[in-house]
């Protein structure tokens, strides 16, 4: 009886010593250099700079130049998006550009928010800092890093943002928020070294919030941004209160995903499957690996060689706007790819999507943003943020129309202390820009809940 009460409490010892030990465990990370040439020496410069969107007469000349030399290809009959983006509805799409598409306005909707430049490793990082105008009294503005990813950019947040800081009702809570240009993207400097990768772009937002006096900040994230503000959350989990994405995709399925997909669908219950659940997951062959083969060739393509492709692309601004477009067409519904115009505007104004394509455009950073998908898949699929749980208060908001639907289940294998599991009523990939007021809501619920956590646990 003895003998087995003691092996017992030594087995509860080491299982509690080995979680324990996996909780303390953080991502480890060392400053680098991306700028050209060797670092200087003296001290970083530490300046922070004001900075405008604007545009000048010879670009939009050489815009419209290239535009009207540009050489249609007929779409194959009975086509609609299944080839991509159709060819015949591109024609309007350019006209629209060419014609109707004001620039300038769009400037100027750009520039509404102070936006900001600051040099962290050597490259000019940007960045929309929006303050609210008032804080409820006896309250503090919440600091908020929201990071986008490709092929979007930081206007995805601009329909999120007032809500944030300036909510309608009065009982809500308050936003600081931080948008930053992941680094190779739109007006943020690209590295011109290799080896950039999401945890690198996590440092320097680690810094850059830093730099901005926030000891503290909740932080939210999709598509890249979800892997950025995942890795900011590993490498400094008392920095960031709390975490919240919408695209959690399984980094290493372990046993317990793997027979959740094989058994899934007869037990479902066992798993914790929703009905939800099992009609995106199943028929598996066709939901999980047929559903992303059609929609993952381009990233084959940047995980391997970013720079042949992206020439083109850099050159031409209608097979620009046709690479990036098509994504929001088929990554906000699959079910748009059987329509001729892709329902491209069932979700999103022709301004906004061109305003998109065009901070690409006159920045001249696809190329480098492509880049980003070498450097993080270029090291295979076994980094060590991969093996890293996250620990920190997590939300999860479900979009019904993610490009990868991930069970609750699926979730908290990687995020232990997961806070929320929002499913949402409509939405896809693009969802920040797509379903703005559903986003801000969940992203109130979860901070606020992680915030009267935090207030117990001090009384």
């Amino acid at each position: 009886m003895f003998t087995a009460l003691l092996v017992a409490l030594v087995i509860g010892g080491l299982i509690i010593f080995l979680v324990q030990r996996r909780k303390n465990q953080v991502l480890k990370t060392e400053d680098g250099w991306w700028g050209a040439g060797a670092p200087p020496e003296g001290e970083e410069d530490l300046t922070i700079r004001s900075f405008k969107v604007t545009t000048t007469d010879e670009e939009l000349e050489d815009l419209y130049r290239r535009m009207d030399q540009t050489r249609p290809v007929p779409s194959l009959e009975d086509s609609q998006f299944h080839y991509g983006f159709n060819s015949h509805y591109l024609q309007k799409v350019v006209s629209y550009w060419r014609k109707d598409f004001d620039w300038r306005r769009q400037v100027d909707k750009l520039n509404q928010y102070p936006h900001f430049k600051t040099n962290i490793e050597g490259i000019d990082v940007h960045y929309v800092h929006v303050k609210p105008k008032t804080v409820p009294e006896g309250t503090k503005a919440i600091p908020l890093i929201m990071v986008h990813g490709w092929p979007g950019s930081f206007y995805e947040f601009y329909g999120l943002i007032p809500m944030l800081t300036e909510p309608s009702d009065p009982g809500q809570l308050v936003f600081e928020v931080v948008c930053p240009s992941i680094p190779g993207y739109g007006f943020s400097e690209a590295p011109r070294k290799k080896g950039f990768d999401s945890v690198c772009a996590a440092r320097i937002f680690h810094k850059l919030m830093k730099r901005l006096g926030f000891q503290q900040f909740y932080a939210h994230g999709g598509d890249w941004g979800w892997l950025v503000t995942t890795n900011m959350a590993q490498l400094a989990p008392k920095t960031v209160k709390g975490l919240h994405v919408n695209f959690a995709p399984p980094s290493k399925p372990g046993l317990l995903v793997t027979l959740s997909i094989v058994l899934g669908r007869r037990f479902p219950k066992l798993f914790g499957f929703t009905e939800t659940d099992v009609e995106r997951l199943y028929p598996c062959m066709e939901k999980l690996v047929l559903e992303s083969m059609k929609e993952s060739g381009y990233m084959h393509i940047q995980a391997t060689k970013p720079d042949t492709a992206g020439r083109g692309l850099n050159d031409s601004p209608v097979g620009l706007a046709a690479y990036i477009l098509e994504k929001f067409s088929t990554w906000t519904d699959h079910d748009f790819r059987n329509l001729e115009d892709g329902g491209l505007t069932r979700k999103f104004s022709l301004d906004d999507l061109l305003t998109n394509v065009m901070i690409y455009w006159t920045s001249g950073c696809i190329v480098s943003s492509m880049r980003f998908y070498k450097e993080n898949f270029g090291k295979g699929l076994d980094a060590p943020h991969a093996k890293i749980p996250v620990f920190v208060p997590t939300g999860f908001a479900c979009f019904p129309n993610e490009l990868m639907h991930t069970p609750k289940l699926w979730v908290k294998q990687k995020y232990h202390n997961l806070v929320s599991f929002s499913p949402m009523q409509r939405g896809g990939h693009f969802a920040a820009m797509e379903e703005p007021r559903l986003m801000a809501e969940d992203i109130q619920q979860f901070t606020r809940s992680v915030e009267e956590m935090m207030k117990k646990k001090k009384e």
